[in-house]
């Protein structure tokens, strides 16, 4: 066989493997309609996951709403002569976030939590802080994290079937759908409760009450005696947390120093102002130390 008659050879089998890519090998075919079958479900699992992600930063944001309302309602009962009232009041606002933590809890059905736990954290902390001053309010006491998460038990309209009973929250009853604030979150909501006791006790000295100051900076220093256990072995959204905590109760000291030492000094109706005033001008490195 000569040269030339080598090279047709060749060529030609070079261009029957081309027609014969062209038609398709159904190996191949199948091999890529597996792969494109695969990565769009990935992607109809991203995008629910994406979905879910932004409904519950949304759910988050009116549970903060509605918290920052039920804390600004709560400020009144430094002034109002009927303290049970505005309970009532805050405590129907409260049954109104709840609702919105069940539709979180609806939302998180089945699902991993720590998965979304950043779309709803903030809301969550604020919802703590919220029930939490409530509580000081009614019992001069601090609320505690089993007694948070008793009070998001809901119970589920539709008898659960065994697929959802599985994939229910843990810690629910049977026929029961709940919510568990995670031990970060009540932490977080406790330190930004400190701030809303803080000007509590100023909103108290300016309306004439001088023994409620004294109670709240009591209470602050459990508080940060609690934290200061913790230091810098907990998260560490705790140990930032931990610098507005000191800088209240430095704040709510200074005001209860004022009152022993120039209480008679000053009439009642100027104390707030006094406090103020010096809250403004103190450095906050020094309230720290």
């Amino acid at each position: 066989m000569s040269k030339k008659e080598g090279e047709g050879c060749v060529r030609g089998r070079k261009q029957d493997n081309a027609q014969t890519a062209r038609m398709g090998d159904p190996s191949s075919d199948a091999g890529s309609s597996a792969v494109l079958s695969a990565f769009k479900t990935f992607q109809l699992e991203l995008d629910s996951k994406h979905d879910k992600y932004e409904r519950l930063v949304k759910l988050s944001r009116d549970i903060t709403i509605e918290s920052k309302r039920t804390i600004f309602l709560l400020h009144r009962v430094t002034s109002v002569p009927n303290v049970e009232e505005v309970l009532v009041e805050s405590e129907a606002k409260l049954d109104a976030v709840r609702l919105k933590i069940r539709l979180i809890a609806e939302e998180l059905r089945g699902e991993d939590l720590f998965q979304f736990h950043r779309a709803f954290t903030p809301g969550i902390q604020e919802y703590v802080e919220a029930v939490s001053f409530q509580h000081f309010i009614r019992n001069r006491s601090l609320i505690t994290l089993e007694e948070v998460n008793s009070r998001l038990v809901f119970c589920r309209e539709e008898p659960p079937n065994t697929k959802d009973a599985a994939a229910g929250q843990q810690g629910a009853p049977g026929g029961a759908l709940s919510f568990q604030v995670s031990p970060t979150d009540y932490l977080l909501g406790v330190a930004d409760l400190t701030g809303e006791l803080m000007r509590m006790c100023i909103s108290s000295v300016g309306n004439g009450d001088v023994d409620t100051p004294f109670q709240l900076g009591q209470f602050l220093r459990e508080i940060h005696d609690g934290f200061a256990y913790i230091g810098n072995t907990g998260p560490y959204e705790v140990s930032k947390k931990l610098h507005t905590l000191r800088q209240s109760l430095a704040k709510v000291e200074d005001a209860c120093y004022a009152l022993r030492v120039r209480g008679s000094e000053i009439p009642r109706h100027m104390l707030a102002d006094v406090f103020c005033s010096r809250a403004a001008v103190l450095d906050p490195d020094d309230a720290v130390a």
